[in-house]
């Protein structure tokens, strides 16, 4: 990525407090200007214009994405040895690799616009402000969990911040992303809502019929396919026909983003929004990578190589691009990141011991958060004479 000072309006970190905490290297930035990054390659566009390759960022905002990024990853690797060492149960679906996504998208638009996403839920909540506690008390079903231990890894939620939550049904979300999108150009309050999928739900009824209302309407509702090129062990190749995703909207406009590289999904997500707003729906096809398997039963080696996982490392790592370009114009020093790196591990492993510390959900949680309050439902035993209990 070629990099070059310009002007442009002020950029600052997209991303909540409790997520983004205040860093500072052992010397101060000796310029904080503006700087252009020229995307790693160019936007395929699909009937619409591409947005430009060349990306306003800053110093800081380079930093800040390092260390963000950083956090996730190192994040998602505890969550895999947690789950190893039996402290977390059930499913388990890890984002390393895809770091880029979730960072770059929060920088691109802000905290009233809405995201959805499917159950590879972990790093979207945290860049939408969620707390490495919350994570990890949900991940182990403890009660300062983010749905109060009762969710689990695929059922993350911050309604406040616009995270309408991971989803368990495979392309499910996605008709909820546009419900909320018509709830938003009802409202007439500029904001749009990104509904996330993978390459493996690419094909799914619900999706087209989602979409196609979608356009009728003119909603403000982009669609994000996350390609990591697998859909559990199955290579797009052999799913789908027609894997060119960010065309499968036909009638609707497409892009083609390397997700890889994260100042590319900033620039593709400011696009997106200001298309939307205007124009209606949009198909953003974000051609990532996954290093873990599908989830925690899958080694993610039987279906391709390890050579291919160390070969995308090696080249196209969201993290490693971004130490790249602080090297190369002396933003940071080797030892600097190595530092920052050093503060995420410590940052990780004591909320993972503040989460073990936290209690198991009442008992009497088992019957909450299920029917409407106030209707004074009643729960019956099988032979439906006697009430054994009034639910909240």
């Amino acid at each position: 990525m070629a990099l070059s000072r310009a002007s442009h309006r002020g950029v600052g970190s997209a991303l909540a407090k409790p997520f983004s905490a205040a860093f500072t290297l052992s010397r101060p930035i000796s310029s904080d200007a503006p700087l252009t990054v020229e995307t790693s390659v160019p936007f395929t566009a699909h009937n619409c214009e591409a947005p430009p390759r060349a990306v306003a960022t800053s110093s800081s905002e380079l930093l800040t994405f390092f260390r963000d990024m950083a956090l996730m990853r190192r994040m998602e690797i505890s969550a895999d040895s947690l789950y190893k060492a039996k402290l977390i149960r059930g499913f388990c679906h890890l984002y390393d690799g895809q770091e880029a996504v979730a960072i770059g998208m929060e920088a691109g638009i802000t905290k009233r616009d809405c995201i959805i996403t499917a159950y590879r839920d972990h790093c979207t909540f945290l860049g939408r402000g969620g707390t490495l506690l919350e994570v990890f008390a949900e991940l182990m079903g403890r009660r300062e969990g983010c749905s109060r231990g009762k969710g689990g890894s695929m059922h993350f939620y911050k309604k406040e911040s616009g995270f309408f939550g991971g989803h368990g049904i495979v392309g499910a979300q996605v008709p909820l992303g546009c419900g909320l999108a018509f709830a938003q150009k009802y409202s007439k309050d500029e904001t749009v809502t990104f509904a996330l999928y993978g390459d493996g739900a690419a094909n799914q009824g619900q999706l087209f019929e989602a979409l196609n209302i979608a356009a009728l309407w003119d909603l403000p509702a982009i669609l994000v396919c996350e390609n990591n090129h697998y859909g559990m062990g199955t290579a797009e190749w052999r799913a789908a026909k027609s894997p060119a995703y960010y065309k499968r909207g036909d009638y609707v406009p497409g892009l083609k983003v390397d997700g890889m590289d994260v100042l590319a999904v900033k620039q593709a997500c400011k696009f997106a929004k200001e298309h939307a707003l205007k124009n209606g729906p949009l198909i953003l096809e974000m051609d990532t990578y996954r290093y873990h398997g599908h989830s925690m039963s899958d080694p993610g080696s039987t279906y391709r190589t390890r050579d291919e996982i160390s070969g995308v490392r090696q080249e196209r790592d969201p993290i490693e691009r971004v130490r790249k370009l602080l090297l190369s114009h002396d933003i940071a020093s080797e030892k600097e990141l190595k530092d920052i790196e050093k503060e995420v591990r410590k940052e990780v492993d004591e909320a993972i011991a503040k989460a073990k510390e936290s209690p198991m959900p009442d008992a009497s949680e088992l019957f909450t958060n299920v029917y409407a309050k106030g209707y004074g439902t009643e729960s019956f035993g099988a032979d439906r004479k006697e009430v054994r209990v009034t639910l909240p």
